[in-house]
């Protein structure tokens, strides 16, 4: 008692599983489209790419302007050239000792990088805060706009100014609580 199934109905469930797979694929292609055109995702590429030239900028005011001050102030010690050979013997350069095969640690391009992390880190501290300020300033220019001044008449139901003691549509004298804001 075999379960045999004929080739006919085995094509016909092959054709329901590629139908149900194919509804499956284009669900989860659109799922896929829906979370990459969000918004936050569009905007978080976008401070990707500006994050990664802005560094580029850095590294180069860093390599070209930083390093040669801190060397001046440090009797022309160019930071990228300090290392300590761990083993191999000692070397003038750090070209030489990696030709020679030597192990070596280059703790100059970790005082380079330590500097640029600083610089960065400054920079954007700086362009935030002044972000920051900037979004106050219009916080309160909106929440000063956006005060009430007009009030509505009780009588004809115009809108007539804050201070109005008299409307000037229908010429009622208005009193303080009757007034709707």
């Amino acid at each position: 008692m075999e379960n045999k199934i004929s080739r006919a109905e085995a094509k016909k469930i092959l054709k329901q599983k590629q139908k149900e797979t194919k509804k499956m694929a284009k669900k989860t292609l659109e799922n896929y489209k829906n979370f990459a055109m969000k918004g936050n995702i569009v905007d978080m590429a976008i401070g990707v790419v500006i994050g990664s030239a802005f560094t580029n900028i850095v590294n180069t005011l860093v390599s070209s302007t930083i390093t040669p001050l801190i060397s001046i102030l440090t009797n022309n010690v160019d930071l990228s050239t300090l290392f300590i050979t761990l083993k191999g013997g000692h070397f003038d350069t750090i070209e030489q000792a990696k030709a020679a095969g030597a192990i070596v640690l280059n703790y100059g391009d970790l005082l380079n990088a330590i500097i640029n992390f600083l610089i960065i880190s400054i920079v954007l501290f700086i362009v935030i805060s002044i972000l920051r300020s900037s979004n106050k300033k219009n916080t309160k220019k909106e929440e000063e706009n956006t005060k009430i001044t007009t009030k509505v008449c009780p009588y004809c139901k115009s809108t007539i100014d804050i201070n109005a003691s008299k409307c000037a549509f229908c010429t009622s004298d208005l009193k303080e609580e009757e007034l709707q804001t």
